[in-house]
């Protein structure tokens, strides 16, 4: 390394000493009321994003691992949600495809900074039919399918066993919400900021 770039690395990290983090402005959360799914929480939280401008919030960063566990990560977009999973696209030929080949589970992850906002998911990953992926491909834009061969475009879906919802304080009492798969039904945690005031004024 030359003299010219330890600067610029010694510059670049007294700036990022210097940056400030959880910026945004966090909405009224009403712990109180938390609906039983976690997939009905996420779109209460999607549409309020939505709403306050955040641009793409149905992008996400999805996290796979390789067949020597080494993990590997990048964005892409939500499909959809419903009971069968938490959906997304891709080729079958790309890195992704051949991890989830290799380990057949994966992580979500949706930070919306203006909110002060993060979604995680974890879970185990199926293929769906070819008869939906190839729907899904159909109703990608001409430009979009032009290069994908056939049978290669993959309609994946992840089925979650924990979703946690984070939402910051510039206080760092951060407030998680975690609910954990059981059986045909899901145990919710309250951890940490607004959680502990909720509590400790349910037991005044």
């Amino acid at each position: 390394m030359t003299d010219e770039q330890e600067l610029d690395l010694l510059s670049l990290n007294e700036w990022l000493k210097g940056r400030h983090a959880l910026t945004g402005v966090a909405p009224v959360w009403d712990l109180g009321a938390l609906p039983d799914q976690p997939s009905a929480l996420f779109a209460g939280w999607l549409r309020e994003a939505s709403d306050a401008g955040v641009a793409e919030p149905h992008t996400v960063t999805l996290a796979t691992v390789d067949a020597d566990g080494v993990p590997d990560a990048r964005t892409l977009i939500l499909k959809r949600i419903d009971e069968r999973g938490w959906a997304f696209a891709s080729t079958r030929s790309s890195r992704k495809g051949a991890q989830l080949a290799a380990v057949p589970a994966a992580a979500l992850n949706f930070w919306w900074q203006p909110q002060v906002r993060a979604v995680r998911v974890r879970g185990r990953v199926e293929e769906a039919t070819a008869e939906e992926s190839a729907a899904d491909l159909a109703a990608r834009s001409a430009s979009a399918r032009a290069d994908i061969e056939a049978g290669d475009w993959t309609l994946w879906r992840l089925i979650p066993t924990r979703v946690e919802f984070w939402q910051g304080s510039r206080d760092r009492r951060h407030t998680r919400v975690v609910y954990d798969a059981m059986d045909e039904s899901w145990t919710r945690t309250l951890i940490g900021g607004a959680a502990e005031q909720l509590t400790q004024g349910r037991g005044a």
